[in-house]
């Protein structure tokens, strides 16, 4: 094969290593050649549609350092015959994590005079975890214009929200490919709502919540307005509306979904609020322990709900510690499921020092974040495992910088489908102009 060196940047970083003696390249190439069925003269003439059924199945990673092999495997990224094969096979779930750079109040958009940046150059950074093999990898996401943030993630898809007050402006990009699809934007002004996002094969729902502005000055979570599309035909352009319960807070800035329903934490005081997309219903779910949980969060993991916070009952004789609970199939009542031990809890704490934490879950694993600390924990619910995880190799914490991060859920995906009815529905909301 030709060999083929791209000068386009990969949306992976790698390392390679290279030997550097004959001698262990030598061996391998004498064992490769005494073993018959590794022989060339059979590989080489594996037929094209079996070769590219293999590279289907390779894990991003590897998939882009293939690339890298001639100009045809470079190529098969935009080959419709080979993302129609990829879109068939059913591929192991890889359920993985990407997390972004905290913007501190002085750097967001909405803080900036005028909304103008004195610095528009800067291109966004994605970090991803690998939860299997604690490996970290860099994403760039050199389309997604100035003045957006990322807010949710679903189906390979990451949700962008505009920073300045009034109709938000929303994009969805797929970080593997550097695809780029923006919504038409909502119809009513708000300043940092919340984003619950459910992408699948045949279908894309977005709800945004909260932060109506009242005037320019005030906001009050009011309302909120759903953007749906489907491979059937029925599209809904923010025309779903409903009114929020009384008295509820989105400080979270986070929905969880599950099971074609939204939740987010609801503070002051503690409880949950739930949403059913198809019924357009809001509702509340009390919260267990609500007078003394500490930095509750709500993450998805394995199809069930789960709330993780720390305990602190300072009046009664009951140790600290950190718990998770899941919500039962009733969808009222809650049951303890874990309890971090109680020596690393200790070790947790002092590392915590009451500045809080944030938590992320994806399939078996949770990850629980501590901001300004650069640590994280990584608890496998299969394995009742808890590790710490090694902290990520392109972010520089301390120093009062954007260094803290935090995460989505995150299954990378090489085609999502669903984006070309998108792209048919929304091509005249277009309002931005992407250079190359």
């Amino acid at each position: 094969m030709e060999a083929f060196h791209p000068s386009l940047a990969f949306p992976f970083s790698y390392i390679f290593s290279t030997a550097t003696s004959a001698g262990p390249s030598a061996s391998l190439a004498n064992t490769i050649s005494s073993d018959p069925w590794m022989d060339p003269r059979i590989w080489s003439r594996l037929p094209r549609q079996l070769l590219d059924r293999v590279i289907a199945f390779l894990p991003p990673p590897a998939f882009f350092q293939a690339r890298c092999v001639c100009k045809r495997w470079y190529g098969l990224l935009f080959t419709n015959a080979f993302l129609e094969l990829y879109i068939q096979l059913t591929h192991r779930q890889r359920h993985w994590f990407l997390f972004f750079k905290q913007k501190s109040p002085k750097n967001s958009y909405i803080y900036r005079n005028g909304g103008n940046s004195s610095n528009t150059t800067n291109i966004c950074e994605g970090y991803l975890f690998d939860p299997y093999e604690l490996a970290w990898y860099r994403l760039s996401f050199p389309l997604v214009p100035s003045g957006f943030s990322p807010s949710a993630s679903s189906g390979g898809l990451i949700c962008w929200v505009s920073e300045e007050a009034g109709p938000k402006s929303l994009i969805l990009s797929n970080p593997i490919v550097g695809s780029l699809t923006q919504l038409p934007p909502t119809l009513r002004s708000r300043l940092c709502p919340s984003i619950g996002l459910s992408v699948t094969p045949t279908s894309i729902d977005v709800t945004v919540a909260g932060d109506d502005m009242i005037s320019p000055y005030a906001v009050k979570n009011l309302t909120s307005e759903s953007f749906h599309i489907d491979g059937g035909g029925f599209f809904s352009l923010w025309g779903i509306n409903s009114s929020l319960p009384r008295l509820c807070s989105f400080e979270s800035g986070r929905m969880v979904h599950l099971h074609g329903r939204l939740y987010s934490m609801n503070y002051s005081p503690f409880s949950v609020l739930a949403y059913d997309v198809a019924a357009n219903n809001w509702w509340k779910i009390q919260a267990p322990m609500r007078r003394f949980l500490r930095f509750p969060s709500l993450v998805e993991s394995s199809g069930k709900l789960l709330l993780v916070a720390a305990v602190e009952k300072s009046r009664l004789n009951v140790p600290k510690s950190l718990r998770i609970w899941g919500l039962q199939s009733c969808g009222t009542t809650w049951f303890e499921m874990e309890r971090m031990p109680q020596q690393l809890y200790v070790q947790f704490a002092a590392i915590e020092n009451g500045n809080g934490f944030h938590c992320v879950g994806h399939g078996e694993f949770i990850i629980i974040m501590i901001p300004g600390s650069g640590k994280a924990l990584l608890f496998d619910m299969c394995r009742k495992l808890w590790q710490w995880v090694p902290p990520c190799p392109y972010v520089q914490y301390g120093g009062g910088g954007d260094g803290d991060l935090h995460g989505f859920a995150y299954e990378p995906r090489l085609a999502t489908p669903v984006t070309v009815l998108l792209d048919q529905l929304t091509n005249p909301f277009q309002s931005f102009s992407v250079v190359n």
